[in-house]
Parts: C-alpha cells; sequence; structure tokens
C-alpha cells in the first residue's frame, strides 16, 4: 500500500515523532527539577535521542518482516498497537508514578540508568515502529523524525523542568497518547 505519501507521510510521521516526544518531554520535566547542567542535558537528550531512533528501527523491522509474511492482517494488529499504546500513554499520566522524585531521577542520569531509563522512554517508539513497518512507511524518514524530536523535547523537559513540572508533567504523555490513539483509528477506517 502507498502509505500516504506527497507530504501526508511527513506531517502524520512528524505528529507521531511529537506525540512519542511527549513522553521523552514529560519525564525530562520531572528530571529537571535536580538543576541538570548543560553538558548533563546533553547527554541524556542525545541518548534518548539514540533510542528513539533505533527502537523503531527493531520496530519496523520486525512489523515489515510480518507484513510480508501473514499479509493485511498485520495493518489491523499495528492499528490496535497504536491504540492500546495510546490508550497506556493516558491511563499512565493520571495513575502512574511520580517520576519527579529527585533521587529517583537522579540515578537516571548516569552510566546503566541512563541507558534504561533512555530505553524505557524509548519502549512506546519501538511499538510506534512496528505499527509503521506493517503499513510500509518511510524507514529513513520516520527514524529522523522519531530522533530528532525525540532528543529536542527531552532537552526542553529538561531545562524547563524546574519551572513548569507541575504545570505540564503528567499532562504531556496524556496528549502524546490521545494522538497515537487518534492515528490507530485513523489507520483502521
Amino acid at each position: 500500500m502507498e502509505w500516504m505519501m506527497h507530504g501526508g507521510e511527513f506531517i502524520t510521521l512528524l505528529l507521531m515523532a511529537l506525540a512519542l516526544g511527549m513522553d521523552a518531554f514529560s519525564l525530562g520535566l520531572g528530571m529537571g527539577m535536580l538543576q541538570l547542567r548543560g553538558r548533563e542535558i546533553t547527554r541524556i537528550s542525545l541518548t534518548i535521542g539514540l533510542f528513539h531512533v533505533l527502537m523503531p528501527l527493531l520496530g519496523m523491522a520486525a512489523g515489515i518482516y510480518l507484513a510480508r509474511v501473514v499479509g493485511d492482517v498485520t495493518r489491523w494488529a499495528g492499528a490496535g498497537l497504536l491504540i492500546g499504546l495510546g490508550v497506556h500513554m493516558v491511563w499512565n499520566s493520571f495513575a502512574g508514578g511520580d517520576e519527579s522524585d529527585g533521587r529517583r531521577a537522579a540515578s537516571k542520569t548516569v552510566g546503566i540508568g541512563l541507558i534504561l531509563f533512555a530505553l524505557s522512554v524509548s519502549l512506546d517508539s519501538l511499538s510506534v515502529g512496528f505499527s509503521l513497518g506493517t503499513f510500509g512507511a518511510n524507514v529513513g524518514l520516520a527514524v529522523a523524525l522519531f530522533g530528532i524530536c525525540g532528543a529536542m523535547m527531552a532537552a526542553m523537559g529538561l531545562t524547563i523542568g524546574s519551572k513548569a513540572s507541575h504545570l505540564f508533567g503528567e499532562y504531556g504523555e496524556a496528549i502524546g497518547g490521545a494522538v497515537l490513539m487518534a492515528f490507530g483509528i485513523k489507520f483502521l477506517l
């Protein structure tokens, strides 16, 4: 299936990248309360951006393979996965744990803690990558947008975290989840 070409694909992938970046942004807001230095913000943001590239690549590879093997069934599975992921993000934003606790966030800024944090923030990208792979989306464009948006939104969240975490923290992830649900429904139609 020719997947939303001629600018529509770019807009769709950009909106998805921004939706996925909202998770990094909202968690960055909480982490920003640590008063991180510029070098730390850069390191954390680039790590998150890298994982926002690697995870959807893995997901897309699996999605493309399954689309070839199974066929159109993967389209429905991909759409269902997007809807489920969106519902999960919205649910977590209102019922999830408090990531703004400085002690827990501090362990996520270096070494294995940073890798595990970036991996957890990017798990949504794996699922979305799988869905996009089943639809035959432009892989290069998708991962570039996911990586750039993930890194930039993490940097924004970390930078303004101490000032705005109480206003946007839980709602950023909910907005991102709502966008993913909308795209999942759109793909079903």
